[in-house]
């Protein structure tokens, strides 16, 4: 249905937009401005009925956004990550990755074509043409362009359609959840992992180059022996993960020279337990001095004194090594009293 077969009663009025003026062409101005064309009214202009099937049609498109919005919320926690389905012609791929870029697809894209078929049907659609002017406004083209943007905000009728103001509202409050829900994918959140290690009261001291629990007549004065927690095995899983927190070095110091009254009540006959992962970034000490009882780590030179509380002496490290409290069982064996009293490692952002 075009214009032409409306009675003109029933056509919208129009409104005066200026343009400028219409000329004819000749010799001294073989361009002139040659006008606008009649404007053709739209179905929608002309018929309710058709502004509201275009209405319904838009809000369809805005709630099958929130549907999908929904569906990647909900794929994003049911479907598990090593799933996988067979779509033609992709073959096999991840169950997961195919949901969540379908739902997110369809999400952006009805929001779009919703918003795009509300422009084109029933926002005003008249033909404008306006004079340049110069980049400093005058007062009265601010006060044409504020007109202007009433008019056009008068014009989409979104005061008026409430269902697709809300519809839209819906849509474009709802969709950002996924981007929400991604940020999930960062990491698991660490909770207090980071507090704690495998070293428990009764964990026996584990040599790491023969695997047997040390006694301590294993530990002679001045030697360095790297122990791990009873119970960890090199295939587990995650021995990587556990050993990174729970590593361990042992030194036996004479209680003579222990300064530290701490060091000492957590020692057994000079035997002293420190954890092995370096407070700076993480690095494995390995290098001891036995006359100054210091112990270097190779990445930065950052250096402890096990001799007192094994605090930092030299380089970038910014807090001492967390000491192990030790003791010998029924059995003569030396065991862990508990677990590190602070967190191991470098400092964290939580870290208290």
């Amino acid at each position: 249905m075009s214009s032409q077969d409306i009675p003109e009663e029933n056509l919208p009025a129009e409104q005066d937009h200026a343009h400028g003026a219409v000329g004819v062409a000749d010799e001294k101005n073989p361009f002139a401005d040659p006008g606008l064309p009649p404007h053709e009214h739209r179905i929608q202009d002309i018929d309710e009925r058709a502004a509201k099937r275009s209405e319904r049609a838009v809000a369809f498109m805005f709630t099958l956004s929130m549907l999908a919005t929904v569906g990647f919320i909900v794929s994003y926690v049911a479907i598990p990550h090593d799933t996988s389905v067979f779509i033609f012609p992709l073959g096999h791929i991840s169950a997961l990755n195919f949901a969540l870029g379908m739902t997110l697809g369809a999400a952006l894209f009805c929001i779009g074509a919703g918003a795009v078929h509300w422009a084109r049907t029933l926002m005003s659609d008249v033909e404008i043409a306006d004079e340049r002017h110069a980049i400093a406004a005058e007062p009265e083209v601010k006060a044409k362009v504020m007109a202007d943007f009433r008019d056009g905000a008068r014009e989409s009728a979104l005061g008026r359609r409430k269902l697709i103001r809300n519809t839209m509202f819906g849509a474009l409050a709802l969709f950002p959840l996924s981007g929400v829900m991604l940020l999930r994918d960062l990491g698991p959140l660490p909770g207090d992992k980071l507090r704690h290690t495998l070293w428990a009261k009764g964990k026996l001291l584990v040599n790491m180059n023969t695997n047997e629990p040390l006694r301590p007549s294993d530990v002679a004065v001045g030697s360095l022996t790297f122990a791990k927690p009873e119970g960890l095995e090199e295939h587990d899983h995650d021995f990587q993960t556990e050993i990174a927190k729970a590593a361990l070095m042992i030194v036996r110091i004479q209680p003579d020279d222990i300064k530290d009254k701490r060091e000492l009540e957590w020692s057994h006959e000079g035997i002293v337990a420190y954890s092995k992962i370096c407070t700076h970034v993480g690095c494995p000490i390995s290098l001891y001095e036995q006359q100054t009882h210091h112990v270097l780590c190779p990445c930065h030179q950052s250096t402890f004194d096990l001799s007192d509380g094994a605090r930092v002496i030299f380089g970038p490290a910014g807090h001492a090594l967390p000491q192990l409290r030790i003791g010998v069982n029924d059995e003569g064996y030396l065991e862990a009293l508990g677990d590190f009293e602070e967190p191991v490692g470098p400092a964290f952002w939580e870290r208290g």
